[in-house]
Formats: structure tokens, sequence, C-alpha cells
């Protein structure tokens, strides 16, 4: 009797063959929620001691899983082992491949959402608030471009002919990004900076002429604060573009500085000053000597160079140890009677043997001449004066 009611018929499959058909849909369905309730919620214990973060965004992943997408798979994969009439037959794989994409959109976009949460915590401790703003960005644009492939393929799965589609959008994304083409450029420009960090929040930059401190990295535009105070503006994509130089990542600075000294110092003292420049830049602790030497004859005067390095970066740091340093060769200048060489130029004035005399007549010709000029200029002082003596004589004559 049992095995007659197994075998009864209902729209072309017996009882047994239902029964086969539900056994398939729960065994999948219980399966699946069973892993999810018992065995990730267990790892996840283990994971969350783990330094990795990849097991975290698998489960992050998994947690995206959807009941019911998950019951229409189980469906239709015991619907499948059914004689079932020909519409539903050819509808079956539709939903079933329909219920598949969802679900791999629900996951691959819970990924994105796990690595851009992780990237925007970390540029938040650090406070790089454009940083943050800008990865949120990619992650809605990372987004958006998972569910777009999703839809493609459930309108190809559904019959619908997207080549014609694709098609199209490609031409109008082509118009898109003519007239947009600054705005994107400076969008994916920020994205680079973002990730490869030629520099941070803080850095001290120099770009071409300009240079300050990395206050803000913006989606479209990074902001510098100048050595002046001035707020500098620069666009993303013209700081990808250009040679910048960031100091901030200098481990320590290379430092070479030249003096000069007289040409009338004693060579003993001029061996000397090397080791007196050298002694100098011992002196401080934030500087490390490297060399120093009578390097040549100058213009008017005997030039050392000296090279050291100051082990910090800071500018104000090499400033002050740049100045210990000079006032410390002062000093040993000073008690060592050298000094300091300024331009100079000396004229010697020479001539022919026997040109003395020569020479003389020159000098007596020249101050022969300058005599006749100021007597001559005497003159006509005292003759314009009795004119205007006689002059003022006449009209008092006319007056009376």
């Amino acid at each position: 009797m049992e095995m007659e009611i197994l075998e009864y018929e209902y729209y072309g499959n017996s009882v047994r063959a239902y029964l086969y058909a539900l056994g398939i849909a729960l065994a999948i369905f219980v399966s699946v929620r069973l892993f999810r309730t018992l065995i990730v919620r267990r790892i996840r214990k283990y994971a969350e001691h783990t330094d990795t973060n990849l097991d975290d965004m698998v489960f992050a992943v998994l947690d995206r899983t959807r009941t019911l997408l998950v019951m229409v798979l189980a469906v239709c994969a015991g619907a499948s082992t059914l004689a079932l009439p020909e519409w539903l037959d050819s509808a079956l794989p539709i939903v079933g491949t329909t219920a598949l994409l969802l679900q791999l959109g629900f996951w691959a976009s819970a990924a994105v959402r796990f690595t851009v949460d992780a990237r925007r915590s970390a540029h938040e401790t650090d406070g790089e608030v454009g940083s943050v703003a800008a990865i949120g960005l990619m992650g809605m644009v990372a987004s958006g471009v998972v569910w777009a492939i999703v839809a493609m393929l459930l309108l190809d799965n559904f019959g619908v002919d997207v080549t014609a589609l694709i098609t199209g959008l490609g031409i109008g994304g082509i118009a898109v990004a003519l007239a947009v083409q600054k705005i994107l450029s400076d969008l994916f420009a920020s994205v680079s900076i973002i990730l490869d960090k030629p520099f941070q929040v803080g850095d001290f930059v120099i770009v071409g002429d300009y240079m300050g401190t990395v206050e803000r990295i913006g989606v479209k535009t990074t902001r510098f604060k100048s050595l002046g105070g001035e707020q500098l503006v620069f666009a993303n994509s013209d700081l990808v573009n250009a040679r910048l130089r960031n100091y901030k990542r200098m481990e320590e600075r290379r430092i070479v500085f030249s003096l000069g000294t007289l040409y009338q110092t004693p060579a003993d003292k001029v061996a000397a000053i090397p080791g007196m420049i050298r002694e100098a830049i011992e002196a401080q602790e934030q500087a490390r000597f490297d060399r120093a030497h009578f390097k040549e004859y100058g213009d008017s005067a005997l030039v050392f160079e000296a090279v050291y390095y100051v082990t910090v970066p800071d500018y104000n740091a090499y400033m002050d140890v740049q100045q210990a340093i000079n006032m410390d060769i002062m000093r040993q200048f000073q008690s060592s009677d050298i000094e300091f060489a300024f331009p100079t130029r000396t004229i010697f004035l020479e001539g022919p043997e026997g040109a003395e005399g020569e020479r003389d007549q020159v000098a007596q010709a020249t101050a022969a001449a300058v005599a006749a000029i100021a007597a001559t200029a005497k003159s006509a002082d005292v003759t314009d004066a009795t004119a205007g003596n006689a002059s003022a004589t006449g009209v008092a004559t006319d007056d009376k």
C-alpha cells in the first residue's frame, strides 16, 4: 500500500520523485543555514585573534548570504530532478541563475565594503580627512561597477541583447568622459595619491617653485600651507604629473658649505683650517662629519669646502646646527688671527723702465691744466661781478 502511494503520479511525477526533490532542496537549505550559524560563528571567535584581515573579510562576505536567495536556489536544484512542463522547465534555469547572480553581487559588494571600511579606518586614525572622503567615493564607484556588471548579466540571462546596450553606453560614456575629463583626471589622480602615497598630510613638499606643508588631500585638489602662511591649492592631476621633493621622508640632511680666507693667510694656518672646521662640526650632537678640504684658489679668497650630515630631517634643527658651527669657526679664526675674505680688487700701475720721468711730466701737465681751469673760472666770476655793479650804477643814475 505504501509503495503504491509513492508511485502515485501527480502532474507527471510520482510522489517518490516529489519527495526526492524536496529532500534535495531541504538538504541544501539546511546545510547552508547550519554552516552560517554554527561553523562560521565558532571559527570567527578564533579569527578575531589573528593579525590578518583576510579571514575577517571572508566572514563579512558570508554574512551577506541572503536566506531567500538560498531558498530559491535550493528549490531550483530540487525541482530540476522533476519532469516539468516546457514553460516551467525553461524558466527554472533563469530563476536559479538570477538568484545566483544576485547572491554573487551581494558577496562582491560586501567584499568591496569591507576593504573600503578597513582603509577608511586606517586613514581616520591618521587624521587624513581628505583621504577618508576619497576612499568613500572609491567604494561607491566600485560598488556601482559591481552592480552594473550584475545587471548586465541579469539582462543577458533574461535574453536581452546587451551588445547594443553596451555599445550605446560606451558612446554615451565617451561623451560624458569628454565633458568631465578634467574632473575625472583629478579624481583618479586623488586615488593614485592615496594608494601610492608620494606624500601625506603633514609632509613638507616642494613642487616646482612652490613649497609648503600638506594640509589636506581632497577628491579634486590638495592644499598646502606655504612658509609665508598663505594656502596653496594644487589640482591633483598636476601633482601626479609634477616632479616633487618630499622632505618629510628624508632621514638625514646632507649639507655642503664653503668659506674663504685671505691670500695673506700663512700656509701653516691654512693647513690647520680643515681641522678647525672638523672640530666645530663634531662638537654638535646632531651632526656627523664627512669631510673638509682646502678646495681651490678663488678670485679673492682661499676657498675651503666642508660636508656634513644633520641626523634629523627637521629644517629648524639644521639651521641651529649650522649656526653653532659658524659661531665656533668664527671664534677659532679670531683666536688664531685668521681673517675671512671678502671680494677685493688690487690695481697695480706699472710701465716700462725709464718711464718715471714721463709719468711726472704727465702729472705736472695735469696739475697745470687743472690750475688753469680754476683760474679761468675765477676770472669769469670777477668779470660777471663788475658788469653787475656797472649795470646797477647806470640804473640808479637814470632814476635820478
